[in-house]
């Protein structure tokens, strides 16, 4: 069963850019994606749910926004949240036109959107896992099997403007993230857990640390309508040959906590990371 999804409204809309980076905007379509999984369990069991089309904003997308890094905010937290319902299939309009394509329609150039699908795709597995968080809505996070390998991918998605997110991932019955919410006016200690059963067995590297992989996207000189994306502070651009970049993360001991900053996406691979519905 497939559906399609312009839930952030008119490409002209000048409240655009607020909306991508409204929690509460973006947590209502949670609602279209339950009733569709609960219409296929009642109806078509054995049916399976697709997102046919979906582009953010309708109308060929928003111009200088929809083409730049803040669609990004949108983009990857609609994947997770798809995912989390049991989509099967999630296409992007656009590849090539309007102000939503990948690719720029001119130059055919990828836009910010191109790399976080790009990412998307080589990091996060087809095993989903669940999330439940108590720190700021503004922190929105995904859990899956990573692609590939053993292991498990988060997503981290800061919306706040202002706040950096501390995340020490503890071995326990459960994942504890203990969450460090930094501000200006305010220092307080939050808790985030992953409903499910896992333990750290860590990944070494040949001097015997142990490390995580981080993917962290940030826009170019810090602009959110920037048209160019940051990878761990490298520009991605296409190479003098042409060819998409290398995506490569940066290795952290994973004693060290995760940090998020203000305004921007990270993927943390943590290898051999034993969760159960991971085998």
């Amino acid at each position: 069963m497939t559906h399609h999804i312009y839930n952030l409204g008119a490409g002209v809309d000048p409240n655009l850019m607020s909306r991508i980076l409204d929690p509460h905007y973006l947590s209502k379509v949670s609602a279209t994606f339950n009733n569709l999984t609960e219409t296929i369990q009642k109806h078509g069991p054995w049916a399976s749910a697709w997102v046919g089309e979906s582009g953010g904003a309708y109308n060929s997308g928003g111009r200088h926004v929809s083409d730049t890094f803040v669609n990004s905010f949108w983009y990857l937290d609609q994947l997770g949240m798809a995912a989390s319902y049991s989509t099967k299939v999630y296409c992007r309009q656009t590849l090539i036109g309007g102000n939503y394509g990948l690719l720029d329609s001119t130059t055919f150039i990828p836009n910010p959107d191109y790399y976080s699908a790009l990412l998307w795709h080589q990091l996060m597995g087809k095993g989903v896992l669940a999330v439940s968080s108590d720190a700021s809505p503004y922190l929105r996070s995904y859990a899956h099997c990573s692609k590939g390998r053993a292991g498990v991918t988060i997503l981290l998605i800061n919306l706040s403007n202002q706040t950096d997110f501390q995340i020490n991932v503890q071995n326990s019955m459960n994942i504890y993230l203990h969450v460090k919410e930094e501000t200006k006016s305010r220092k307080r200690l939050l808790m985030h857990s992953l409903k499910k059963t896992f333990s750290w067995v860590g990944s070494k590297a040949s001097d015997g640390t142990l490390f995580r992989e981080e993917y962290h996207l940030t826009p170019k000189d810090g602009d959110l309508r920037a048209q160019i994306m940051l990878l761990n502070g490298t520009p991605l651009q296409l190479t003098d040959d042409g060819d998409i970049p290398s995506l490569n993360p940066v290795f952290v001991d994973v004693n060290s906590p995760i940090s998020i900053a203000p305004l921007s996406l990270k993927f943390v691979a943590l290898p051999n990371f034993e969760a159960p519905a991971c085998v």
